[in-house]
């Protein structure tokens, strides 16, 4: 009789250990998607003529706040799918950023560009890559 009672206690001690295990496995990948920042373009033109400079303004929200120093990733992609330009630099210590394009000795056609946010440099390793794309039209004048 003591013997089942001590097979009673180890299964159940095992099952609960389980459990556990699980419970913080499931928990532990969840907080290392909690550090998420997203680009926000403020008032984008997508509309230029050859020859305009293309000028984007926007800032990075990190907690529903703008967050300084955050890298950004801008990559413009040309209607053939070749990349016109690919750079990154942080935001500013307001949280801001602005991104400009000479478009003089480009094609007309739509161009895909995509603002990736890397996160602060402190959070990088549990960092949630979010973007914003934006199609930009050019055309001759």
């Amino acid at each position: 009789m003591v013997y089942f009672f001590d097979m009673m206690i180890s299964r159940t001690n095992l099952i609960i250990s389980t459990m556990m295990f699980v419970m913080l496995c499931a928990m532990t990948s969840t907080s290392f998607a909690t550090h998420i920042s997203q680009p926000v373009l403020i008032d984008p033109q997508n509309q230029y003529f050859i020859g305009q400079t293309i000028a984007l303004h926007g800032r990075v929200d990190y907690n529903d706040k703008p967050a300084a120093d955050v890298l950004l990733n801008f990559r413009l992609t040309r209607p053939d799918g070749s990349v016109a330009i690919d750079q990154s630099y942080p935001s500013d210590s307001q949280g801001n950023f602005e991104f400009t394009f000479e478009t003089r000795n480009e094609q007309n056609g739509t161009y895909q560009l995509t603002v990736t946010s890397h996160c602060l440099e402190s959070h990088r390793y549990a960092c949630t890559y979010k973007n914003v794309t934006l199609p930009i039209h050019l055309k001759n004048p």
